[in-house]
């Protein structure tokens, strides 16, 4: 085996040292002697191993470690976990090493941390559950291994373009909102900029550029707000330091992507920060209101945007005032205030509650969530995908408090249902529910909550779990129930699927052979035939269309291009009795997508349906099936977390015969001729097909609906412009789903 030179000796121990600065005054001898000989343990064993960089990988423990500390403020058992967190993973040591030499706890912890063997398209789902495992019992598993995606964010410079991709959309898709979910501001925020960086180069540096050529007016702008603040906190004898915040590039841009706004259009790109010094004599609740009370004496506030989280803490510990003012300049600027105690656990959440001794508290907001993954993970569902998607669902909710008929408050993710609310309280409430009295108005199962709610559950016992409850479930908790339920009779629905499959083919004369169960199977985006037999034997899936989807020849041009479109190009005749064999893909080169696939299947997704022009990527449904989804596709962020091997790059050839359904939303204020003009401009000017044309008018505002036949993004784009030039349309936005 190869050994370090004495240079790279020097620089790893330099780094070690720094690691010992910062921790010497906060431990005392007995634990620095265990952090010490933990890193002198895992130096031993990295010994001659190189990360992808090219620098020694014991670096990368030692940086995770330094993360631990000073950014999660976590102990030295952490420290020591941190420092060993690779080495049953890529050395020859085993676990039962690590329990001897360094004790139970440790060794529970880097086992959670340790990556599974086998398969890579399940390998990371299976390595998540593995730690939500440990998580039950030790959170600390779940904090490491955060500050280990942060060091491996922080360096992934070295790493293969697609590579970067993959790391970066996985990290998007879980370790951004477990972050969020913990309270690490500091550290989601990293971490969504340096997945931005890396997944969008392009775009990132061109919001980098925007905004550093509007720093200085926006300074001016900064101290022209704050001065009137500061003068006045002075005067009242406030204590308080007045901050600005910059929006961060990845919020930005995803506010640009889901609004469809240009960067000039985005009004929220600062925000005031009043970090109050709190006086241990007056609540803390008691001097942000007074604040609050100074900020809107000084400029008006927006009524409706007034957020009170001190009251009612965020389910990750957040608390602080939000207040929307009117600026001097006639903009909007959202205020924050909060104490210096808020501040630290606003930014550095789970940390933040050591130094304040407020542990017990913290731990009980965390139980109902520890308490929701325990029960995800009692499930019997084999398939790590799913756990991972039923799991995530509630990361990111913004949460709403609803109250039961005695008074009691009980905390949901915002979209909650009452089918929702009752699987919170008990397994049996949610199997037996029948609807709410909400406000002592009668509601049925998929009614939606709103915060402050007062709901009666009503049950009825000859009520039983229906799979058509799954459409209307947000959290968790009850998908995984109502799953749980179809258990037993999974097989029973895998056999009914078969054989409605069988009739629908039969009905739509066409041939039932593997490739166009492929087809079928991409198109609902699922990752196998058994999966798509027992959603359609449960009823998810309704066969209406499966012309439509196998691509069925037909003489008329418009139905040709639709199939070609969307069942994955034109195809020989459904009757025959063998299909011509699909030409296997090759991963590494970039899929062409051509008017003519000889002997390749695509089909372009649903979810998002992309057009020629767009930016696209290829998700490999089979080995010789490609669904193809834009890049910015929510359906993207989950592949490349869970499958970014079946990821490949995608580029559009010329298209030039082919129309493709596309849909517009349109809104604006209502006048005589406004549709007249719109459907001129768009059959006579831009000779564009429409498929459908529908138009709503309420109170003088009108909402339209447009469904078109677009050749490709520049014709949409160019279409776009001139729409909006007509007078009276305020917005045109292109809606991705043709189905909502």
């Amino acid at each position: 085996m190869q050994h370090f030179t004495q240079a790279e000796l020097r620089h790893i121990e330099d780094r070690y040292q720094d690691l010992r600065k910062v921790l010497e005054g906060k431990f005392d001898e007995g634990r620095l002697e265990r952090i010490e000989k933990a890193f002198r343990f895992s130096n031993a064993a990295h010994d001659g191993i190189k990360r992808k960089s090219g620098e020694p990988f014991i670096i990368h423990p030692i940086a995770v470690a330094k993360i631990v500390a000073v950014d999660l403020g976590l102990g030295a058992t952490s420290i020591v976990s941190a420092l060993l967190h690779d080495v049953v993973e890529d050395t020859e040591y085993r676990l039962s090493d690590i329990e001897n030499m360094f004790g139970e706890r440790v060794a529970r912890i880097v086992d959670g941390l340790t990556k599974l063997s086998g398969d890579f398209d399940s390998r990371h789902a299976l390595t998540l559950k593995k730690m939500l495992m440990t998580l039950s019992d030790d959170v600390r598993v779940i904090l490491i291994k955060i500050a280990d995606r942060l060091h491996n964010m922080q360096t992934l410079d070295s790493m293969l373009p697609q590579k970067k991709i993959k790391i970066a959309g996985e990290t998007l898709f879980l370790y951004v909102p477990l972050a969020h979910r913990l309270g690490l501001h500091a550290i989601k925020n990293e971490l969504e900029e340096l997945s931005f960086k890396h997944k969008h180069p392009e775009e990132y540096d061109k919001i980098q550029l925007m905004l550093h050529d509007q720093e200085q007016k926006r300074n001016y702008l900064i101290n022209e707000f704050i001065q009137p603040i500061v003068e006045k906190l002075k005067g009242e004898e406030f204590e308080c330091t007045v901050t600005h915040r910059l929006k961060s590039s990845y919020s930005i841009w995803h506010k640009m992507q889901k609004k469809s706004v240009s960067f000039n259009e985005i009004y929220d790109i600062l925000a005031i920060r009043i970090i109050i010094k709190s006086d241990p004599k007056i609540s803390e609740k008691r001097q942000c209101f007074d604040v609050l009370s100074i900020v809107t004496d000084i400029y008006k506030p927006k009524p409706d945007r007034i957020r009170d989280w001190i009251t009612t803490p965020k389910a990750n510990g957040y608390e602080s005032l939000h207040v929307t003012v009117m600026g001097p300049r006639g903009n909007w600027v959202e205020v924050q205030i909060r104490t210096d105690r808020m501040d630290d656990i606003a930014e550095h959440g789970f940390a933040a509650h050591y130094r304040y001794k407020d542990i017990r508290t913290f731990e009980n907001e965390l139980d109902p969530w520890i308490e929701q993954i325990r029960e995800l993970l009692q499930s019997e569902d084999s398939d790590a995908f799913e756990f991972l998607d039923d799991f995530k669902l509630n990361l990111y909710a913004t949460e709403i408090n609803v109250f039961t008929p005695k008074g009691d408050m009980i905390s949901l993710p915002q979209g909650s249902t009452v089918l929702d609310l009752a699987y919170d309280i008990h397994t049996d409430l949610g199997n037996k529910c029948i609807g709410a009295k909400i406000n002592l108005k009668l509601v049925p199962l998929s009614h939606e909550l709103q915060n402050g709610d007062q709901v009666e559950i009503l049950t009825s016992e000859n009520q039983v779990p229906k799979p058509e409850w799954l459409k209307f479930s947000s959290t968790a908790k009850a998908r995984g129930k109502i799953k749980n339920a179809f258990k037993l009779e999974k097989s029973k629905h895998i056999e009914k699927g078969k054989e409605i499959i069988e009739e629908a083919f039969q009905k739509a004369n066409a041939l039932l052979s593997s490739n166009n169960l492929k087809k079928l199977t991409a198109h609902y985006n699922l990752n196998n035939k058994d999966q798509l037999y027992s959603e359609v034997g449960m009823g998810l899936i309704e066969l209406n269309n499966i012309k439509e989807i196998i691509g069925k020849k037909s003489e008329n041009k418009l139905i040709k291009y639709w199939n070609i479109t969307f069942g994955g190009g034109e195809k020989k005749n459904n009757n025959q009795e063998e299909e011509e064999p699909l030409q296997k893909i090759d991963k590494k080169k970039t899929f062409l997508l051509k008017e003519t696939q000889d002997n390749v299947s695509f089909s372009l997704a649903k979810c998002c349906n992309p057009i020629p022009g767009d930016p696209v990527v290829g998700y490999l449904s089979t080995e010789d099936h490609v669904t193809i989804h834009k890049t910015g596709c929510p359906e993207v962020a989950k592949f490349l977390a869970n499958q970014g091997d079946k990821i490949i790059k995608a580029e559009w050839s010329k298209f030039k015969r082919q129309s493709y359904l596309t849909r517009l939303n349109l809104e604006g204020f209502d006048r005589l001729g406004i549709v007249n003009e719109v459907t001129n401009m768009i059959s006579k000017r831009h000779n564009i097909n429409m498929r459908s044309v529908k138009f709503d008018t309420h109170d003088g505002i009108f909402s339209g609906d447009l469904f078109l036949y677009i050749h490709n993004a520049e014709d949409l784009k160019e279409l776009i412009i001139r729409l909006k030039t007509i007078k009276g349309i305020e917005n045109v936005t292109r809606v991705e789903n043709l189905n909502e």
